[in-house]
């Protein structure tokens, strides 16, 4: 699959934790995560992503939802985020360098999707990641995978 192929269809934010996240052109990136996300800080989950490929399950089960649903800060098309090693890096736009640090999550509550549906993508299939140079990132620019970590992605 070539870099083309990959991509952002949408990038989101919340100001609140346990909410659902809301599109917006771009977001800025620092150190600590997303400037004005309610996830940001020092710690391994700054950045969520989640695929197109998980969210069509999720419509195919009847659910009405869109990008940001699944409170991911970041919207990709084009690759299974979920088989990717922990410790693989990536680019997103031309400056922006991720690691991926988690594959899916616990959830301690279901979800309004759960509930309504029986099921969830984001504890098995959405990734987290730490920021290791920060920038700007919006709809469209590309996700590269610039460094394919060996270790085996660990679920919760």
């Amino acid at each position: 699959m070539t870099a083309e192929q990959l991509g952002v269809v949408s990038v989101n934010v919340s100001k609140e934790k346990g909410t659902i996240k809301l599109p917006v052109s771009e977001i800025v990136i620092d150190e600590r995560g997303i400037v004005g996300d309610a996830h940001a800080g020092p710690w391994h989950r700054q950045v969520s992503l989640l695929g197109t490929e998980s969210i069509a399950k999720i419509i195919a089960a009847g659910m009405d939802v869109h990008p940001g649903d699944f409170a991911e800060n970041v919207t990709t098309t084009g690759i299974r985020l979920w088989e990717l090693p922990i410790g693989t890096q990536l680019q997103l736009g031309d400056t922006v360098r991720l690691e991926v640090t988690q594959i899916g999550k616990t959830c301690h509550h279901h979800c309004k999707i759960f509930q309504q549906v029986g099921d969830c993508v984001m504890p098995r299939e959405g990734i987290f990641a730490r920021v290791l140079q920060g920038g700007m990132a919006q709809v469209g620019d590309t996700l590269i995978i610039l460094k394919a970590a060996t270790e085996k992605a660990l679920t919760p």
